[in-house]
């Protein structure tokens, strides 16, 4: 079985380019810097951190999705599988390659946390009287989760 799944920042915007002929599809190219831990060789009990820089690709809509809404510095979780190969390059030297194919994206964190603000939450959607989502209303706390209004019934609520 070939799966990765993997958690971490994009090091650059990702460069997205679109293949030639009548059904053209979009590749977007990215690399993660994902974090790894590694024990200090001193035998002390402080981990030090450091990150694997992780190619990764995506065609298609993923590749579409990656030019729209991804960024650098944007932490992401990726799904998918490795794929190794080879060219030769202009000097006449072969070139092995490994990349991770994307077959799933997804945001890891918040848009306010990426951007470094604390708490999660901060939009302007609340819940009406019944429990039904409303653009209006609510409030946040800032810490990521948003107030109940008066009015809902502990009945309402999806969870006891």
């Amino acid at each position: 079985m070939n799966k990765v799944i993997l958690m971490g920042r994009l090091t650059r915007d990702p460069d997205v380019r679109y293949s030639q002929g009548e059904n053209s599809m979009a590749i977007a190219r990215y690399t993660l810097a994902v974090d790894r831990r590694v024990r200090r060789t001193d035998g002390s009990a402080q981990d030090q951190q450091t990150a694997d820089f992780i190619g990764c690709v995506a065609f298609g809509r993923s590749a579409e999705f990656a030019e729209k809404y991804l960024h650098q510095g944007t932490k992401i979780a990726v799904e998918g599988r490795i794929q190794t190969g080879s060219y030769t390059n202009k000097d006449g030297q072969k070139v092995y390659t490994t990349d991770v194919v994307v077959e799933n994206q997804e945001f890891a964190e918040s848009k306010n946390a990426s951007n470094g603000s604390a708490g999660g939450y901060s939009g302007n959607r609340g819940f009406d009287s019944v429990g039904h989502m409303s653009s209006q209303g609510g409030s946040s706390i800032g810490d990521g989760f948003m107030n109940i209004p008066d009015g809902v019934e502990d009945e309402g609520l999806p969870f006891n």
